[in-house]
């Protein structure tokens, strides 16, 4: 299956070479001397003119393996709770990146809650604009697309352990990026408090703490069913520490602090 871009030209710049160009510029700003090799990331997914800044700091800071798990959230209603892309390739203003089959198959043996499912990831834009950073950055990659639109926490987890499982055992690196934007529409000042508690918990690497958090304190993070299912998984990958790289508001950058979206960009290592 050949999954052409739903996104392009809107979240991100139709043109090849200025797409190319916007990379560069988000992940030179986060750049370190000697980049790190980590077992996760945590990025934004709105329009690159709002979180790629914050998206670029992590990736620019990372030394990328071969092969990368996507964990995105499924926003639209169709489709399966959790779902998988098990052949083919997704096609960008970049060229086409390829779904790494034999990985894919491990994965689906692992969690039986993923379903091949092309419904679910056809319109969605969380995995997609983080395929143009990976093509910039780590040419010829092979990776694996999964939507979670369950929002029950038992089968997170289960999502999670068997993603854990199969990435402590794969005889190579992989990079396990998920994809989260946090509080959305109220003013900025509401959006960092909530977020501040939202992030506490991630960087306690605390997944049924940040599923209560996120539902006792009414904080509108889309991907927090993803993010319960990745730190989840790190705890069979030995990762030892969580940063909180960048974070942001869609108010940075509109000067409408009225009604925002956060971002945060983490790393796990």
């Amino acid at each position: 299956m050949l999954r052409l871009p739903a996104v392009s030209g809107r979240f991100y710049p139709a043109d090849p070479a200025a797409l190319t160009s916007l990379v560069k510029q988000f992940t030179s700003q986060g750049k370190i001397s000697a980049p790190e090799r980590v077992k996760a990331c945590l990025v934004p997914h709105a329009g690159y003119m709002y979180s790629g800044h914050v998206a670029g700091a992590v990736y620019g800071r990372i030394a990328f393996p071969g092969k990368i798990v996507i964990l995105g959230v499924r926003h639209q209603p169709r489709g399966e709770k959790a779902a998988i892309l098990s052949k083919g390739a997704w096609r960008t203003p970049l060229g086409d990146a390829l779904i790494d089959e034999a990985l894919a198959e491990a994965l689906r043996t692992a969690c039986p809650l993923l379903r091949e499912d092309s419904v679910a990831h056809a319109a969605e834009h969380s995995l997609e604009v983080q395929i143009p950073f990976l093509q910039v950055l780590r040419p010829g990659f092979a990776f694996v697309p999964l939507a979670l639109g369950t929002g029950h926490f038992d089968e997170l987890v289960a999502v999670g352990e068997g993603i854990g499982r199969v990435l402590a055992a794969w005889p190579e690196e992989i990079l396990l990026v998920t994809t989260s934007d946090l509080n959305h529409y109220e003013d900025d000042a509401t959006t960092r408090v909530k977020d501040q508690k939202a992030v506490e918990r991630i960087l306690a690497m605390d997944a049924r703490g940040l599923y209560d958090t996120c539902g006792k304190e009414a904080i509108s993070m889309c991907g927090w069913g993803p993010t319960v299912a990745m730190l989840t998984a790190i705890k069979s990958l030995g990762v030892a520490r969580a940063e909180l790289v960048k974070y942001a508001t869609s108010g940075d950058i509109s000067g409408d602090f009225s009604a925002v979206v956060g971002y945060a960009g983490m790393s796990f290592s």
